[in-house]
């Protein structure tokens, strides 16, 4: 079901501008909570989304804003089939 039109989207980070968070740029921010929306205040940063056991890392694009955290981190191995000989 869609959220409703009248509700901001829905993200539980906040992003602090704190004086020592620009000199540490290269340092991914860890994101637990998959069901976040992008926000356009989360481009260009590195972050590393849990998947339920790691965490992937992920650049944030502009293409991505409005989808959620949860579909840049896949939760799934991909199946290996033994070969034959």
């Amino acid at each position: 079901m869609a959220r409703s039109i009248t509700k901001p989207p829905y993200s539980e980070i906040i992003l602090s501008t704190d004086q020592n968070n620009k000199k540490n740029t290269h340092l991914a921010i860890k994101i637990w909570s998959r069901r976040s929306t992008i926000l356009p205040q989360f481009v260009g940063k590195n972050v590393t989304i849990h998947n339920g056991r790691i965490f992937i890392p992920c650049k944030i694009t502009p293409e991505m804003i409005g989808h959620k955290f949860g579909e840049f981190a896949v939760t799934r191995k991909k199946p290996v089939h033994k070969k034959k000989k």
